[in-house]
């Protein structure tokens, strides 16, 4: 089992384990890259990265770590984060759920309207519903907010892609219907417009394979960034998030993954996986060729990968 600060032999067990899993993997070609965003179709889908982070802020990584991608739904833990910090959680469980949903993750169906309130933050329902609890007077102030919090994570500025916003907003069509629902539900409050353009903004903020890494080793790390030291996530928070993600990150994925995987993570339609084991290891993986659940085809294989060599599943038992 590795140590929580790798050893020398560790960390060459490590570059070894990477450097095997990039040469195995890089040539699988199943799946498709997202096409029903315009801008997302234009990814390259041989680009393929693996980066991984500890709590020490100690990094390893392989293969188009740095190649910038739209952080699409991963996202979405994020903003649920921020509202638990803004809010509490007795106020954001009045909001939105926490039980998981067989439905894809842009399903309209997934609205239950007894109790006022999208199933989970996973859902584009749910997360919709988080991004309007962003606070802020203006549109500007907002989206501001929004980027500190992201920055916090990431341990660096951030940016919205225009080109994926206005791609997103000129085509998120489903996401408007499910948001009029909300409102016609009570779910959300304000213009449908103007909360959506905040939402397809967050989606459409650009990261790398190492800023993925990073987040998840902030999680890993009871919510404060190895790499800066500053605080992310209020610390009492972290274990709602991780929860949620274990039980609903992969969308319609999510029992298999909690089954076979074992540890809490987040998918993107861009290609990215994030992915946390609490104390040990933040997990960044990206390529763009997507399972028609949409989630990365390598990046769900990486991640079985180090869960059976490295025994990272949270129900395995201790190596004796």
């Amino acid at each position: 089992m590795l140590s929580t600060r790798p050893t020398p032999a560790e960390r060459f067990d490590i570059d070894t384990t990477l450097r095997t899993l990039y040469d195995t993997l890089k040539d699988l070609d199943a799946g498709n890259v997202a096409s029903y965003i315009p801008e997302l179709a234009k990814a390259c889908p041989d680009w393929f990265g693996i980066t991984l982070c500890s709590p020490e802020g100690e990094i390893f990584e392989i293969g188009d770590a740095r190649q910038q991608f739209t952080i699409q739904s991963i996202s979405k833990p994020l903003v649920y984060g921020q509202a638990l910090d803004a809010y509490g959680r007795a106020f954001v469980a009045s909001r939105v759920g926490v039980e998981p949903t067989g439905d894809a993750f842009h399903s309209i169906i997934s609205l239950d309207e007894k109790s006022k309130r999208p199933h989970n933050p996973m859902v584009n329902a749910g997360a919709i519903a988080m991004t309007s609890l962003i606070q802020g007077a203006t549109a500007s102030e907002r989206l501001s907010r929004l980027l500190d919090t992201f920055q916090r994570y990431v341990g660096h500025p951030v940016a919205v892609d225009m080109p994926t916003y206005t791609s997103e907003r000129s085509t998120g069509h489903r996401n408007r219907a499910i948001a009029h629902l909300m409102l016609n539900f009570g779910m959300i409050e304000g213009s449908v417009e103007e909360q959506l353009d905040l939402y397809f903004q967050q989606c459409a903020v650009l990261v790398d394979c190492r800023d993925l890494a990073v987040i998840a080793a902030t999680l890993a790390n009871r919510g404060i960034n190895p790499l800066t030291g500053d605080r992310a996530v209020h610390e009492e928070h972290v274990r709602d998030l991780l929860s949620v993600m274990f039980t609903c990150g992969l969308y319609d994925y999510a029992g298999e993954w909690a089954y076979e995987v074992g540890f809490p993570a987040k998918s993107g339609v861009g290609g990215g996986i994030l992915a946390v084991v609490p104390n040990r290891w933040g997990i960044g993986v990206f390529s763009p060729r997507l399972d028609a659940r949409g989630n990365s085809v390598r990046g769900i294989e990486v991640c079985k990968a180090l869960s059976r060599q490295w025994r990272l599943h949270l129900f395995d038992a201790p190596s004796p």
